[in-house]
């Protein structure tokens, strides 16, 4: 039986939500198909294969009682990368939703149900950068604007994103809160014990180049 001290500690720690301190993702109408193709490559292009043996694409999703941690393990990408120069580069990411996972069983397979992700319907989700900008929410190095595709769902968003460059190595991370309603992903939860709007998402990426510079 806990304390009446150690109870009100306890709510506390169980109430937090872990994307109050994050910065947020700006949502927007998806760019015109053309825009999100990109122009030409630039000149010194490489493209850089990107997956789950050196990367990561995770999130925190929380209700009002707790939270939870999973992420994807099946995805792949590419890096259309300049060498020095973020702002001229391009990232492409597909998802298989079906390889959610989370740290409690049962709920990835709810998550996985037509009440959220739905993955038998939308099997992918997929994300085009459009744009990349020098400075970033929170110390940032870059900001990352481009079209995600979830739920069935295309928008653009835009988030912070610090890249790094050391030799051959190009690494890339961001930690960023979006509203998950944004893409229809609105099942509340129960009635005491809702979900929150926004779920914490976490991406480190780390690419080798063919040579370094």
């Amino acid at each position: 039986m806990r304390t009446p001290i150690l109870l009100p500690i306890t709510l506390l720690f169980a109430c937090q939500n872990p994307a109050a301190d994050k910065s947020k993702a700006e949502v927007d109408e998806a760019k015109p198909e053309a825009t999100a193709s990109g122009t030409p490559a630039a000149a010194g292009t490489e493209v850089i294969a990107l997956g789950p043996d050196t990367s990561a694409i995770e999130w925190i999703g929380a209700k009002v009682t707790g939270q939870h941690v999973g992420g994807f393990k099946s995805w792949r990408g590419k890096l259309h990368y300049v060498d020095g120069k973020p702002e001229a580069s391009k990232l492409e990411v597909e998802i298989d939703t079906e390889s959610l996972f989370t740290d409690n069983e049962k709920l990835a397979g709810h998550l996985k149900s037509p009440d959220f992700f739905d993955v038998a319907k939308f099997p992918k989700a997929t994300f085009v950068s459009t744009e990349i900008k020098p400075g970033g929410d929170k110390g940032a190095s870059h900001t990352v604007v481009g079209n995600l595709t979830l739920h069935g769902v295309t928008k653009s968003v835009a988030f912070p994103v610090t890249f790094t460059q050391a030799g051959q190595d190009v690494s890339a991370t961001s930690e960023f809160a979006i509203n998950r309603k944004e893409f229809g992903l609105v099942y509340p939860g129960m009635p005491d014990d809702l979900i929150r709007d926004d779920v914490v998402i976490k991406l480190k990426i780390n690419a080798k180049r063919a040579k370094a510079s």
